[in-house]
Order: C-alpha cells, then structure tokens, then sequence
C-alpha cells in the first residue's frame, strides 16, 4: 500500500539528509531517526581517516559500495490471516455462522514512523437476528402506560416480523431500591407501599430489579406477563433504572442474549435515574462492580448492597455486550428532565431515543431501522503508541477522510473503510500489542495483532569476543562493541586505569558526547564521519563548514564562508549570515544626500526615518515640510529655465517627476499637497504635489504664475482721509436727528400740558371768578400770557 515517508528515497537529493545528521552509532538507533534511513552491516565500509556513516538512504549507501545484502531496511507490512467473505442473509442454515465483518483477523509488521494501511468491509445482512428486552418502569405514575402496552408483545412481533424472520422478545421491571431515603420503609408500607395513598391504594412492594421473561419467541408468553405486571411505589421522583439496565446487559445466560443477533434493550421510563453516588444518600459506599447478581428468584440481590452504577460503567458493559439502549421515553411527563436524558445518551455511543410525546409504539417499531442504517467503527484495546486513522467511503463511492461511520443505509448495504496505521516508537522489546476494530452494536469484529520492526537483522547473529574485534569485543551489524577498558574501530586500544584521561581524550569538554556524536573514538583521536552536506573536521569532530546561518536557505547569504559553524563574511560584507552590505552608494539619493537626508543606510538599504517618507533612496515625502522647496526648484528650472539648478544636465538629473500645466488647480484631491511661491517679479506660483500608484511623483502646475499691479499710494490716503470724513459727516448727522426727535417730543409733551391748563382754568363751571377789593396789578408771566391777580 501506499507509504507516508516524508523525504524517500527517490527524493532524497532534495530533501534533508537526517540519517546522516542524527550521528546514529547503531542500526537499532539508525532505524529510529526516520523510516526512510538504512544502516549497512558491511564489514569494511567506510574506513578510513574520515569515516562513512553507515546510517543513510539505501540508495546512498549502495553508491558508496554498501552491497544490498548487508543493508538493513525493514518496511511496515501487512499480513491477512482471516478473510471470510460477506454474509449476504442472516436466516437459514448459516445463522450461526453470519460474517459482516471482513477481513476478520490480521497481521501488522510496523516500522516506528513509517505508515501503512489496510482496507476493511461492513455489510448490514439481511434477515439478521434480533432480540428485544423491554425493560418497563413500574414505579406507580407509570400505571396508564402499563395499561398501554398490555397487547405490545403482538403488535411488536407483527411490525418487527418486516424486518427478521428471526425475533424474539424479553421482559423486566424496576422501580427503585427499597430503602430510605429512595422508598418508604416503614413497617406499614413493606407489603403495600400504597397504603394510605387515596388514589390507588394497593400495589406490590417496592424492589430493585426484577427478570421476568427470558426472550422467546412465543409472543403470547410476553403478553400474559405484562398482563400479570402491578405497579409499585418509591419514594423520591428518580428511578432505579440504572440498576437495571446493567443486569439486563451482563446476565447474558438468564435474560437469554443469543450471540448472533442484534441486542436491542428497551428502557421504558417516564422520570430520570439515578446516577452514581446517589447511593451515598442511603449509607452506600461500595461502588458497583458491573457483575451479574440475579438470585434464584430473578430479583436483583445487590439492590441495598451496591451504590448504582456510573454512566462510564454502563457505557462499557452495554458496548461489551453489542447492546444497542433505545429510550422509550414518555416526554410528555419528563419534558423538564429531557436535557438529562439527552446528556445521558450522549455518554453512550449505541444509543436512540423514541417518542418525544408519548410511548408510541410506532417510534419503538423504526428504532431497529434506525440502528440498522448506520455502521460506525469503535476501537477496543488501542495501543497508546498506535495513530489510528480513517477514512469512510460510504455508498455514494466518495472517501471521507477522517470518518469512520456511514448513515442512511439500507439492509444488505456495503461499506468500506481505510485505515492508517503510524507505530510512534518501540515498546520494550519482546512486548507485542493487538487492539480489536468493531463496528457498533455487531458481534462481528476484526482483531489486529501487531508487532515492530525495531530491531535488525544483522543483530541476531551478533559475534561475541569476536576476532574482529580483537577477541574482547562484540561484533554486531558491521561494528565492534568493545568491552569495558577497550577503544577503537576494532577495540585495539586499552584504557587501563586512567581510563577518564583516554575517555576525555575524545571529547571537547566534560559532558560532552564522545567526537561531539560526529565520529568514533579510535585510540584516543576522533575519526570523523563523512557527510554529504561537506566536511567534519576538528580535534573532536566539533567543526563543520556547512551548519552556519543562512539567508533565504543560502549558507552565509553566499558572501561568506562558513568555517566551525561562523561565517567569516567577504569584504563588503558584515552579519551573522554576512547579508549585510557595508556599501552606502545605493543609498545616495539624486541630490547627493544620504537617503534624502529623511533616513539611514542600513545593510546597503535607506531605513527611512522621517515621517511620510518612502523610496529607495527617501526620495519621496509629500508630507516632509520641505517637499514644496525641494520641487519649486525642478518646477522653476523645467517650465521656467530658472533657478539655482537651471542648467540642463542637473535639472534632467534631479527633476525626474512627470510635470502637468493646468489653468486651473484641483485641490480637491486628498492626496495632492498644495504648494505656492512667490516669484522674482513679485507673482505667486502654485501647484500641487501628489504621488501616484504606480510610484511616480507627478506635479501639476499652473501655466503662469499669477500677477497684479499694485495699489497708488495717494489714493489709498485719500480712500482712508475719505472714509473718516464720511464716517464723521454720518456721526453728526445721526446726532443731529437724535436732538431733534428729543425736541419735538418734548414739545409735543408742552403742548400738552398747556391745553390742560386752559381747560381747568376757563372752562371749568364750578370756577367762579374772584371779586377783589383791592387791587394790585402785578406781571404775571406764566406760560408766556399776563393776567391781573388779587388778593382779599
């Protein structure tokens, strides 16, 4: 099959050569750096001065004059023991013997690293068996629904005889265990827990678990049960349910589970469990140990005994069992508890829930559809060192990686699955593993055995006090393992007692590993391995011409030369990876300033600093306070032919930017800056300075600059003398018309007063003029008339 190498051989010119890199100094290690290295057992390979690593492609090892036969190169393979073919029917003479499953057993040689596959099938036969044990809550608020189902056993085996010839059908009860605080334990309510109750006073004592009906397949005998069936009472509103549904799954000889068949437990309910601890409540500590402990009387005997189980527990019995859990739920009474039910299902992977209204039988009757329409692959027994990967390819023939399960199916489909097999590492040696891949709810599965591929060949004729190793060492896979006190390639060398002083004669420092893992100690002096990236050269094999920094994947950015790991840049050149140019001549700007003088020059480069300014070189600034400066002198040199820079050769060389005569300026343009001067002549100039997208400058200019004559002094002294004496004449003129309007109102105000006087005076009929005796005549000059006065 197809095989996940990374760099293989036949790309092993471009990809990193990690075999050589991993400084192994056995086959067993060799195999560990990648599955695409090989290590060769040759005897006489690569001796010398500088040795040839003996861990390599195959392929390398081969063009460095390894013969194939000593080349140790184990692969991952795959080995079929078992492969009966697909039932096609469930019925008939090969009930016994169905097969959905295929292969069913084989054999897995890996290779840590290196990732294999192997395909397998899934086929929902026909006319499969299937057996159901109705499990029933017969707490008392479950009574109209006993008297539901008093007929289900018929109408069940009538509806389910459309799907298998083969049915047969199971009873039980529960309620709860009977001891406080989950039921009532008083004397009084031991044989009549109702007792008392108004609305129904009679019913049978509380119990756990209760196995009435081994399934069968005579319907009549179900139906005489349930019509035999009373309800009880407990106490709290959860039920015992758990309990038993985990004897209905693991009392396999009792209830009657028959191998071949689909097992299907129907838990009939109307109120949630309890869960595990709730025992606690009741003095129950012992947690429940998933046994069978039905009595002789088919009563669960644990019931006071055993905390109820958890959900794990459950979970892992019913999968152990191939027992699909099919909730037949009266959601009409539990509505506020069906997110607990939800979260119970989820727990458990073979699972469905019927009837969000009421305990339909209809809902019951396509549950087993349900279950059949899906295949979905569990694992059993997973090895932690095993990665496990699918891919589904269901019936519209498209792979669907990551997938391991097919919906909407119908009986007699088949489905396929890949799976991708990856061992990460070794187990310690001798240690075998095998794990089981089992589709849900199907007694069919296939077991996987595995062993590695992490020792080689080579090492099971390894030579001990072999003559190649000058009788006091080992020779395994081409090289000699040395006993204690002895050195060298063929353990020629002694220590003796300074046996540190011979040791650290091959390593740089205290600590280190031997020739730096890069060569082999030989009589105190390091022999270096062979590389294919260049040398390895040094006292202790520290130093190498190909492991220093790099630029965009080039060693030493190609101006330098790498010597023990530094690179020693050209002249030019500084950096750790000499990438940096001391030149500064593409730094100058055409102005001759260094990058414009809005920047730096950095490795060769203008890192601008001022804000706004960009270009190679700075160059360009529409912001930069002295943008218009600078580009009034190429305005004034190219449309004008004036200024400092006028002459051609340095206008040309300095004005490179596209230059636009306009009548009329836009500075609507958010972009553009807009620039003014004032020329010799006393005009101003204007324009605008933008810079386009495609990286131009691009000056817009007016045609001319604008002009005007200027103002004569002596009519503007006698603009502002005019204006004064205008402002004055206004003044007196508006005080003038204010006395006068005070004057007439005061008159208007004499006039006034005067015409009141005449009439109280002369007019009045009650006055009666005065007669005098005396008289004297006096001026009387009141209100500008004289009249004659007396006195009595």
């Amino acid at each position: 099959g197809p095989r996940g190498r990374g760099c293989g051989e036949r790309l092993c010119a471009a990809c990193l050569n990690m075999c050589m890199s991993g400084s192994a100094t056995s086959c067993e290690e060799c195999l560990l750096i990648h599955p695409s290295c090989a290590w060769c057992a040759q005897e006489d390979f690569g001796r010398g001065r500088t040795l040839t690593s003996r861990c390599d492609f195959s392929q390398n090892l081969q063009k460095r004059g390894c013969a194939a036969r000593f080349i140790e190169y184990p692969t991952s393979s795959i080995s079929i023991l078992q492969n009966r073919p697909l039932s096609s029917k469930g019925s008939g003479s090969t009930q016994y013997d169905v097969v959905q499953i295929m292969p069913q057993k084989i054999s897995l040689s890996l290779r840590p690293g290196d990732q294999t596959w192997f395909g397998l099938q899934v086929r929902q036969v026909e006319d499969y068996p299937v057996d159901l044990y109705y499990l029933m809550d017969l707490s008392l608020s479950m009574k109209d629904d006993l008297d539901t189902i008093r007929n289900l056993g018929t109408k069940l085996a009538q509806e389910m005889g459309k799907l298998t010839s083969n049915f047969r059908l199971g009873f039980g009860s529960f309620v709860d265990k009977n001891m406080s605080p989950f039921s009532y334990t008083a004397p009084k309510y031991q044989e009549n827990p109702c007792n008392g109750y108004k609305l129904f006073p009679n019913c049978v004592p509380t119990f756990g678990f209760r196995h009435i009906l081994s399934l069968t397949d005579k319907v009549d005998r179900f139906n005489e049960e349930v019509q035999k069936q009373m309800v009880s009472r407990n106490r709290d509103a959860p039920e015992g349910g758990f309990d038993a549904i985990l004897q209905a799954a693991v009392c396999k000889d009792e209830i009657g589970w028959r191998k071949e068949a689909y097992h299907l437990l129907v838990f009939a309910t109307d109120d949630v469990p309890h869960l595990a601890l709730d025992g606690r409540l009741g003095g129950l500590v012992q947690p429940h140990d998933g046994m069978c402990h039905l009595n002789d009387k088919n009563e669960y005997s644990a019931s006071t005994k055993m905390d109820y189980p958890s959900l794990a527990l459950l979970g892992e019995k019913l999968a152990e069992n191939n027992i699909f859990l099919i909730f037949h739920i009266n959601v009409a009474v539990v509505s506020g508890h069906w997110k607990v039910f939800m979260c119970t299902m989820a727990a458990f992977r073979n699972t469905l829930h019927c009837s969000r209204e009421t305990l339909k039988l209809s809902c019951l009757v396509c549950s087993p559809q349900n279950i059949r329409s899906k295949v979905e692959l569990t694992v059993w027994d997973h090895p932690e060192d095993i990665s496990l990967s699918f891919t589904a390819t269901c019936q519209d023939g498209k792979p669907l990686p990551g997938l391991r399960k097919c919906a909407d199916l119908k009986i007699g489909d088949t489905v396929s699955f890949n799976v991708s097999v990856e061992a990460r590492s070794c187990p310690p040696r001798g240690t075998d593993q095998s794990f089981t891949i089992k589709p849900v709810g199907f007694k069919d599965r296939l077991e996987v055995a595995v062993d590695y591929q992490c020792d080689c060949g080579c090492s099971r004729i390894a030579q001990t006090n072999s003559s190649i190793c000058s009788s006091i060492g080992t020779y395994n896979c081409g090289t000699c393992q040395c006993e204690p006190g002895y050195l060298g390639a063929r353990c020629e060398c002694q220590e003796g007692e300074a046996s540190s002083m011979h040791l650290s004669a091959c390593r740089e420092a205290e600590g280190k590993q031997i020739c730096s893992g890069r060569g082999e100690c030989s009589c105190n002096q390091c022999l270096c391995y062979e590389s294919e990236f260049g040398k390895i050269y040094g006292s202790f094999c520290e130093c190498d011409d190909f492991s220093c920094a790099r630029h965009k994947g080039i060693l030493c950015s190609g101006h330098g030369e790498c010597h023990c790991g530094e690179c020693k840049c050209h002249a030019g050149y500084i950096g750790d990876n000499c990438n940096c140019s001391t030149e500064t001549s593409s730094c100058i700007s055409d102005d001759g300033q260094m990058c414009s003088g809005r920047g730096n020059c950095v490795c060769g480069r203008c890192q601008c600093t001022e804000p706004g300014a960009f270009g190679d070189t700075c160059e360009k600034c529409p912001t930069c306070p002295d943008a218009c400066g600078t580009k009034r002198e190429c305005i004034e040199c190219r449309l004008f032919n004036s200024g400092r820079i006028a002459d051609n050769q340095t206008c040309q060389r300095l004005c490179k930017d596209e230059i636009i005569t306009v009548e009329t300026l836009k500075t609507d343009d958010p972009g553009a800056v807009l620039c003014l001067y004032k020329t010799d002549n006393d005009c101003v100039m204007k324009f605008t300075y933008s810079e386009h997208v495609s990286g131009l400058s691009i000056l817009a200019a007016l045609q001319e600059p604008e002009c005007g004559g200027g103002p004569d002094a002596l009519t503007v002294l006698l603009a502002v003398v005019g204006s004064i004496l205008l402002v004055g004449v206004v003044l007196l003129a508006v005080w003038k018309l204010v006395i006068t309007i005070h004057d007439r109102r005061e008159f208007a105000r004499f006039q006034s007063a005067r015409s009141r006087a005449r009439y109280e005076m002369a007019s009045n009929p009650l006055y009666k003029q005065p007669v005098s005796t005396h008289f004297v005549e006096t001026d009387f000059n009141m209100y500008g008339k004289s009249y004659n006065g007396g006195v009595h």
